[in-house]
């Protein structure tokens, strides 16, 4: 019984992650039409596709924050509001102003999603079950891609407001998510912080045996008394140990974008196209790599916790970057195009997936300590957000005028520095509690 409550709860806050895929991937199949009824060139298809970043680094920068104050759940159901109005907005926007200003919105949901949702889940999952219960979380951000590839597909056709249906689909899991969120308590380790252990007890009840539930709220509230608490400043952030361990997080976060998967994922249709594929072929190809992303998710729930979170990055790094080099060739090589630029994008996607995709969030979120987990996560993933305009925003100009063989090259060298950085950088978390992980690394000596 327990574990079916920890599991609905932690399903209703991995449905941010649902909403985030969905609104990440939405206009991927949107552009293509869009662009000609607003008249865009490559660098104002960049931007149109790109803004929602900028949202995302807004939202991701100061959901930690504003979470720590009031709390996990009231930020989770600002972010379904934002998710809302995107879509209401973006659908039926008839000057691209108004289209730029609710993408950005829409990014401000993305941004704090993907800030709240693996933090909310990973205070709430005991420590055997966290790695799978946070990759719970990406799984949702590929379901939701993987739906907005099919939705895309099957409105391709509907005439010349079909990129107005693919970004108004959202509206509906949008508000199931909002009236959802009604339903899930507060996070325990932020009541025990806010000095509300009843409740905090009350709630771990429904989640764990009751013989545990005084010993956890001691460890929780002995990490935090370890790391003095006291108001979170900034500066904290930079200095000592904790300087440290929050730089090759960020590292990892930033890695997990430049490497180049929101190239793909937000223009899928469109390298295919320039590949010599047709619109709908284009369009089925794409969905073709949002069932590859699904199923190599699970791939990667079915090992974080068994192989571990080290071996995972290695191995996917490593495959991205040999994937990455075959599509480098295709382009290369116009003989190789068609299904070779396919086949090497999969593997990408299978490789990315399996790895880098949700152990990524899983790592940064078990590295960080309990009192500034909120603001070191804000900050990491502010980063991640700006590494990704970086890509989104550059793209199609550099599609369009060095080729795919050069864009692609690029992202499979950044794919290799991956692959040594986690090597020599990264520690291995599996199986430890959160205030354990902490004390390894060292951050109490602070």
């Amino acid at each position: 019984m327990k574990k079916n409550y920890l599991l609905f709860i932690t399903f209703i806050a991995a449905f941010g992650g649902f909403l985030f895929g969905f609104d990440t991937a939405v206009i991927a199949g949107a552009i293509p039409f869009a662009k000609d009824y607003f008249q865009l060139d490559e660098l104002g298809q960049g931007w149109a596709v790109g803004c929602a970043i900028i949202g995302c680094a807004v939202g991701a920068a100061t959901a930690g924050a504003l979470s720590d104050t009031w709390g996990r759940k009231p930020i989770l159901i600002l972010t379904g509001f934002f998710f809302t109005i995107s879509a209401i907005v973006t659908a039926v926007a008839t000057s691209f102003d108004l289209f730029i200003i609710f993408r950005i919105v829409g990014g401000l949901g993305i941004g704090a999603a993907s800030v709240l949702c693996p933090t909310y889940i990973s205070e709430i999952s005991p420590p055997h079950l966290r790695g799978r219960l946070v990759s719970l979380n990406q799984l949702m951000i590929v379901i939701g891609i993987l739906m907005v590839y099919i939705s895309n597909y099957l409105l391709v056709d509907t005439g010349q407001n079909n990129w107005r249906w693919m970004l108004g689909v959202e509206t509906a899991p949008a508000l199931l998510f909002l009236i959802a969120l009604l339903l899930v308590p507060e996070s325990p380790r932020w009541l025990v912080k806010r000095h509300r252990e009843e409740e905090a007890a009350q709630i771990m009840s429904k989640i764990m045996d009751s013989t545990l539930i005084e010993s956890a709220i001691a460890e929780i509230r002995f990490s935090l008394l370890a790391a003095k608490e006291e108001k979170v400043q900034w500066r904290e952030l930079f200095q000592g140990r904790t300087g440290y361990v929050i730089a090759i997080g960020t590292a990892l976060a930033c890695f997990q974008q430049i490497t180049g998967i929101n190239a793909i994922i937000y223009y899928a249709p469109t390298i295919f196209m320039k590949a010599g594929a047709g619109v709908n072929s284009a369009f089925w190809q794409s969905v073709i790599i949002g069932l590859t992303n699904l199923l190599f998710t699970f791939v990667a729930i079915g090992l974080i916790d068994r192989l571990g979170r080290k071996a995972l990055m290695l191995w996917g790094s490593a495959g991205m970057a040999l994937s990455l080099l075959v599509l480098v060739a295709a382009f290369a090589l116009d003989k190789l195009q068609g299904y070779w630029v396919l086949l090497a994008i999969l593997g990408y996607i299978a490789s990315f997936a399996a790895s880098l995709a949700p152990v990524m969030w899983v790592v940064v979120a078990e590295m960080y300590p309990n009192r500034i987990r909120g603001a070191a996560m804000s900050f990491s993933i502010f980063l991640h957000w700006s590494s990704t305009f970086l890509v989104v925003q550059t793209f199609p100009w550099l599609l369009q005028h060095v080729g795919g063989a050069i864009s692609f090259g690029i992202f499979a060298l950044l794919s290799a520095i991956t692959f040594v950085f986690v090597l020599r950088f990264i520690p291995e978390t599996k199986g430890k509690s959160l205030e354990e992980i902490q004390t390894e690394l060292g951050l109490y000596a602070n």
